[in-house]
């Protein structure tokens, strides 16, 4: 691991020591169910919703189950990838291959499409430390990019709201990923591929296994994986921005700023012209010439990361007695994330006014360069990179209470943390004295003085150069939680019908996390960088809950379930109670009835709280106001999607309120054998004083149509977007009416509700000599989605809306054939329709489609083929110009392949 040699080996046991000093912490939630997935119906277990151990696994809401089997052969490469694949997840998500985020590192979901913080992702039921950078820069995660599949038994996905069992989070859903508790032998399995198109090769070994001696029984598994990155030039369709006639990207410029017209370059475009991949070219402007290249921004864009990954998991429990029990387990994760969204990009006293005085040409000018691969050696020279290391530890004991014919306890502590640092290399603030040479002074207005030599700006950069004007800012991250939990179910009293059972648990919790700055950047090293102040903070949180289990008839059985939960933070208490009831009625053995209802609440996100002011710049922006000034499509407008961004100004805020949340649900399930059984269910969410960072695109976006007369300019959204924006005049000498800050801060919202449909199916056939065929489909259709930013607010249909990028249907279908030594399985994945990149109609629907085929060589080898997007389909939008598709719904990888080998030792 010496990609780590700044981590030591044990940073991690350090971390966890470390931060278990402040106070104790978070919860024993929902244990995993029993530990053998073909346990008999007659058997206890704990399903994800419930901490009473039941003899069916379906109960008032919904629950889907991702076996582990099931990743490996619907070809999904890791435990995001068959979560994000998920029908419940119609929320568009920035991820790992967005490219401009604040968390390229990480990747997350959005069940409901109400985004990463209102869904609770738990490791074997207990509460796992966020990602210590805030997603979109605003709202807490957890980071589901580093959680190996190799130890995974099944992941557990509850379709409603559970504050009631879980506490803050619980509002859109809870994840449950439950791993191995009982492995015997020792299995050992490798896996190699890649894209047809070049990049994105990957290999992944796996190493687990377990055994019991005596009264001590133990799992453990490695994961090592390294996958190569994607480029945006390694895609024919995306590897020029002015495929589709926009014009190239200025790599040089000078412009005349008294005029607004360009200088020519005369032939310099020609001594360039072997950069940017043999093509960069003389630009014939309506304002000039400049050198441009369509390959300006592709060559320094990573569709897909570059990772290397070591993970580590062991458990361990031994058996004090016939009915004690202690426990404990160790996740380990080291990863190694590299991506690259833009390469260096000059622009003259970028810090001032973006112009000086050229005492040579007598005229104010304002020179700019774009620095190509060939000019550092290489574009990774330019990648930003991120080293994280992932800890989760928890010890504990559990056993029958004595004296009791039927309760059990558990108490149980946790701690899990999360660190990491981000390199980023950054253009030094003599970059101005390169290009330019001494600055001389500064005239009457203020405004630098150079006598720059043009052929500066004109010259090639060799490595060596660009290294003398570069230098890296190194950002340290981390973040924290830790539980202290104790819980008893058992019977409570006997009716006619059977036993009340009963469940409760305390908890007693902690949780925080910093994020510091490189301190070179306020000390004005490096080019074009605002003040950049770190953030930190923690919160204390307490609980207390209990849950009631009621068979009223034989058919009829309810569920009751209250919570309170008090969080301490930024000098105040903000306490909630929140309770859920759940009905199942069984006419016939064959036939459920459910329904549920449950309130909900988040505490505010501490990134909300805790944010200091800070100043930066988005690594994109679209300026629709001023494309619509220019009468320009979006596609081809000179402000669409400019790099880099728009300056913006972030603050927190510490007097906001916590969300409230309800939740509804109602459905049927029918199995009239084991080989069958179809569910539907209806759902709807609310969400009131919804907290919201405000979206840059979406203040933009609003702004825009209200100073063009298309939204209300008196509404309350159209005050609160003109006031966010602020302008240069529209009579400014250089840029008028360009952007010059947008201000961002959390607020609590009115309300967002959305409603949908979930139904699944699922059937085994026995087709004798032609083998068993597994048939399964799930299928979720939004009906509704609701949002107003502000009480007086009309209603915002974001379902219909050509602004939302979240899916309105999607389907998942699969058929396994299984016949001797064979298994192959088919996956159809269908996406609805979306809103354009232009925004102005809508795409139509996507399928892709996953094939897997496994043959067992012997009764210990195994040999597997996957191939995911068998069709090599690509989803391509050219409405919006340059990358031509839409990013962050599809990728545009192509077609993958891998080989996968797996063998057994021991019986």
């Amino acid at each position: 691991m010496h990609r780590f040699k700044n981590l030591p080996a044990h940073t991690a046991l350090s971390l966890l020591i470390a931060y278990a000093i402040p106070s104790f912490c978070q919860t024993a939630y929902a244990q995993a169910a029993d530990e053998s997935a073909a346990a008999s119906d007659t058997k206890a277990v704990l399903v994800t919703g419930s901490r009473i151990p039941r003899a069916s696994k379906e109960g008032p809401t919904s629950v889907t189950v991702i076996t582990g089997e099931d990743i490996e052969k619907q070809g999904y490469r890791n435990v995001f990838d068959a979560l994000s694949s998920q029908t419940q997840n119609t929320g568009m998500t920035q991820g790992a291959d967005f490219g401009n985020t604040f968390t390229p590192a990480a990747n997350t979901i959005s069940l409901r499409g109400l985004g990463p913080n209102h869904t609770l992702i738990l490791l074997n039921g207990r509460r796992i430390a966020d990602y210590p950078v805030a997603y979109d820069g605003s709202v807490n995660f957890v980071n589901l990019a580093n959680i190996p599949s190799a130890l995974v038994d099944r992941i557990e996905i509850l379709n409603s709201g559970a504050s009631a069992v879980y506490g803050s989070d619980a509002i859109a859903g809870v994840v449950n990923i439950i791993t191995k508790k009982q492995v015997s032998g020792i299995d050992f399995n490798i896996k190699a591929g890649g894209t047809q198109h070049g990049g994105g090769s990957n290999q992944r070994i796996q190493l687990t296994g377990g055994g019991s001696s005596g009264n001590l029984s133990g799992v453990f598994g490695v994961e090592l994986s390294r996958t190569q990155p994607v480029w945006s030039r390694q895609r024919d369709f995306m590897s020029s921005t002015s495929s589709d006639g926009t014009a190239p990207t200025r790599i040089l410029s000078r412009q005349n700023v008294d005029s607004g017209k360009y200088v020519d370059p005369g032939a310099t475009c020609s001594q360039l012209g072997n950069l940017f991949y043999d093509s960069v070219v003389r630009v014939q402007s309506k304002s000039g010439a400049y050198c441009g290249s369509g390959k300006a921004q592709p060559a320094f864009w990573t569709t897909m990361t570059q990772n290397e990954s070591e993970n580590l998991f062991g458990s361990l429990s031994y058996q004090l007695g016939a009915k004690t029990e202690v426990f404990s387990d160790l996740m380990l994760g080291f990863n190694a994330t590299q991506n690259n969204t833009r390469g260096p990009s000059w622009t003259s006293e970028a810090v001032g006014n973006s112009y000086f005085f050229n005492q040579n040409s007598g005229a104010n000018e304002s020179w700019s360069r774009r620095i190509s691969p060939e000019e550092i050696g290489a574009a990774t020279r330019y990648n930003r990179k991120w080293n994280d290391v992932a800890a989760n530890l928890t010890v504990g004991i559990r056993g029958d209470i004595p004296s009791t014919s039927s309760w059990n306890y558990e108490a149980a502590y946790n701690i899990s943390a999360y660190t990491s640092r981000k390199t980023t290399p950054l253009l030094l603030n003599s970059v101005d004295s390169f290009f330019l040479g001494p600055r001389l002074g500064y005239d009457a207005d203020g405004v630098a003085i150079y006598a720059p030599d043009p052929s500066r700006l004109s010259q090639p950069l060799t490595p060596a150069q660009f290294n003398s004007i570069t230098g890296e800012a190194i950002s340290r991250d981390k973040s924290w939680t830790q539980t202290l939990s104790l819980s008893a179910n058992g019977e409570l009293f006997n009716l006619p019908a059977g036993p009340v059972r009963l469940a409760a648990v305390t908890e007693f919790g902690s949780q925080g996390f910093s994020n510091t700055p490189d301190p070179q950047i306020n000390q004005g090293v490096f080019y074009n960088q605002a003040a950049a102040n770190g953030a930190s903070g923690s919160r204390q949180r307490y609980a207390l809950g209990t849950e009631l289990n009621i068979p009223i008839l034989k058919q009829l059985v309810a569920t009751v379930a209250g919570r309170y939960d008090e969080y301490s933070f930024a000098g105040r208490n903000d306490g909630k109670f929140t309770y859920n009831t759940g009905l199942e009625f069984r006419p016939a053995k064959t036939l459920l009835f459910r329904g549920n209802y449950a309130t909900s609440f988040r505490a505010p996100d501490m990134n909300y709280i805790y944010s200091s002011t800070t100043r930066g710049y988005y690594s994109s922006t679209t300026d629709y106001y001023r494309c619509q000034q220019a009468g320009q499509p979006l596609a081809g407008c000179d402000y669409n999607n400019y790099s880099p961004g728009a300056n913006y100004i972030q603050t927190g805020s510490k007097d906001l309120k916590s969300e409230n949340g309800k939740s509804w649900s109602y459905g049927a399930v029918w199995s009239p054998s084991s080989n069958f059984d179809i569910s539907a269910d209806f759902w709807r969410i609310q969400i009131d004083n919804l907290v919201t960072n405000l979206d840059p695109d979406t203040i933009l976006h609003n702004e825009a149509n209200c100073r063009n007369g298309e939204l209300d300019p008196n509404s309350p959204t159209c005050v609160d977007a003109l006031r966010r924006v602020q302008r240069n005049p529209a009579n400014a000498i250089f840029n008028p009416n360009a952007i010059q800050n947008i201000l961002v801060n959390p607020i609590n919202a009115a309300q967002e509700r959305t409603s949908g449909l979930d139904i699944s199916g699922k059937w085994r056939i026995k087709a004798g000599g032609a083998g068993d065929f597994l048939l399964k489909a799930n299928y979720t259709k939004v009906l509704s989605h609701h949002y107003k930013q502000f009480s007086d607010d009309p209603d915002t249909d974001e379902l219909n809306s050509l602004t939302n990028a979240d899916w309105g249907s999607k389907v998942n279908a699969s058929v396994t054939w299984l016949r001797d030594k064979w298994t192959s399985t088919v996956q159809v994945t269908r996406y609805g329709s979306l809103p354009n990149a232009d925004q102005t109609a809508r795409v139509s629907p996507f399928a892709l489609v996953n094939l897997s085929a496994s043959y067992q060589i012997s009764p210990q080898a195994s040999i597997s083929l996957i191939v995911n997007n068998v069709f090599n389909s690509v989803k391509q939008d050219n409405s919006a110009g340059w990358p031509y598709y839409l990013v962050g719904n599809y990728n545009p990888y192509g077609r993958q392949g891998w080989v996968e080998f797996n063998y057994h030792f021991g019986s």
